[in-house]
């Protein structure tokens, strides 16, 4: 048997429920990710957290082109910015945080330690007709998936389930992994819509199984996320899988884009951005590199 596809996710639907899911599974992407930054374990787990969400949320994206971005921010807490996104497949994240206020916190903090009164906004850019849409909720709840739950069910009105679990294995690695179950709308005209009635029995009984899932089996990479799926809904008449899409660590700085824009400022303003050496760094956040710019080569 050939080992599981880490970096990856898969689709599905369960057509006699109304259902659709996404199940995601982060390994050395994540790893790389977080090496990057040698965040604190309690900050790595959060960021592991939001990028998976990212992940679940970008690859519903029905277009290919399209981005998600989701964002985290607060005046008061540990965490003063959390930023991810998904493009085309490619996954990138950093956060930004107060030393003195992470060392007053408690070990395992809560999502109220880390972010006080914060809000989470989650944002679709549409690449082909160049739309934009925007929700944003208050970061309420135990965990970023509980907020990003109250996301669709206040901005998009889609009953809504969310698990997700990061943890390291005895080796210090650090795999995450994820699962996300919607009921939608029948869509037909005249039709109440399903998406209005949380209460829906179709949806009880899938928000029922689908709670089942285990954290050990999110993070299983000896498991397949094809058979998390046929564990949690085998009894379903029908389910129907996706073929699965593989996830990468992907940041967009590009050194000659950067060049580019630098060198639309002015002389003066060259002088003022460069060292006492004469060059001008620019850092970029997601991948913790800096980008040396000689002034007289602009």
């Amino acid at each position: 048997m050939t080992a599981p596809l880490m970096d990856s996710s898969l689709g599905f639907s369960i057509p006699g429920r109304n259902a659709r899911g996404r199940i995601v599974r982060l390994g050395p992407l994540l790893g790389n990710v977080l090496e990057s930054h040698a965040y604190p374990d309690p900050l790595a787990k959060l960021l592991g957290e939001a990028l998976i969400l990212s992940a679940l949320f970008g690859s519903t994206l029905k277009d290919a082109g399209g981005q998600l971005t989701i964002q985290a921010q607060t005046q008061n807490g540990v965490v003063e910015l959390l930023v991810v996104d998904y493009k085309a497949g490619e996954l990138r994240g950093y956060l930004r945080y107060d030393v003195d206020r992470f060392a007053e916190a408690p070990a395992d903090p809560s999502l109220f330690a880390l972010f006080g009164q914060g809000y989470l906004a989650i944002t679709f850019d549409q690449a082909l007709t160049g739309e934009r849409y925007q929700g944003i909720v208050p970061l309420e709840g135990g965990s970023l998936a509980e907020a990003a739950e109250h996301y669709f069910v206040q901005s998009e009105q889609i009953p809504s389930l969310l698990r997700i679990a990061v943890n390291k294995d005895a080796d210090g690695n650090w795999i995450a992994g994820g699962l996300l179950l919607q009921h939608l709308a029948e869509g037909e005209e005249g039709r109440e819509r399903l998406h209005v009635r949380l209460d829906h029995p179709e949806w009880e009984h899938v928000h029922v199984l689908a709670e089942t899932v285990t954290d050990e089996e999110l993070t299983d990479p000896a498991l397949e996320l094809e058979a998390i799926i046929w564990r949690l809904f085998h009894d379903e008449g029908e389910i129907r899988v996706l073929p699965g899409t593989s996830l990468t660590k992907g940041c967009r700085c590009d050194p000659a884009h950067i060049r580019q824009v630098i060198g639309q400022f002015s002389a003066e303003e060259h002088a003022d951005m460069a060292d006492s050496d004469g060059v001008i760094r620019v850092n970029c956040e997601f991948c913790a590199k800096s980008f040396p710019i000689e002034v007289t080569d602009l």
